[in-house]
């Protein structure tokens, strides 16, 4: 009886392993990494949860995005500021404004989007240069990839 059981836990847990290798549960969240590895200070997070908006509502999934040391946006030309960009790659994107907190020298970014109805899998999340008054779009400064998050 024993060895039945024990065989039985065994199996269980190789059939049942395999499906929670890359899912990870809400909430979760991303390290974003510099894609100029000479920005060695520059690092940022994204976390990934359902919310309940007002009026009540079905839940929607939230991005919230928190940069820290990140370089002038003037300093790679053309930009004023960053913005949040999460896709889905030939499905979906969303981009969201970044604010600066009030420090004087380096200022910390960050901001949100609350209306995501799209599942969070295989979803690449960026900090991307921005321009304020032509909503032009730069290159991205930090990334991350989300293989699921549900």
């Amino acid at each position: 009886m024993k060895r039945f059981i024990l065989v039985i836990s065994l199996l269980s847990a190789v059939v049942a392993y395999p499906t929670q290798v890359n899912a990870n549960s809400m909430p979760c969240s991303v390290i974003l990494e510099p894609v100029d590895q000479n920005l060695k200070n520059a690092k940022g997070v994204a976390l990934i949860y359902k919310v309940q908006l007002n009026p009540p509502s079905a839940a929607r999934t939230n991005i919230s995005i928190l940069a820290v040391h990140l370089p002038e946006p003037s300093s790679y030309g053309n930009y004023d500021s960053y913005e949040g960009f999460a896709s889905k790659p030939g499905e979906i994107s969303w981009r969201f404004k970044l604010y600066p907190t009030p420090e004087e020298e380096s200022p910390s970014w960050a901001g949100r989007f609350d209306l995501i109805t799209a599942e969070m899998k295989n979803v690449k999340v960026q900090v991307r240069l921005s321009h304020s008054r032509t909503q032009k779009l730069g290159p991205s400064v930090l990334t991350s990839n989300i293989e699921s998050c549900n």
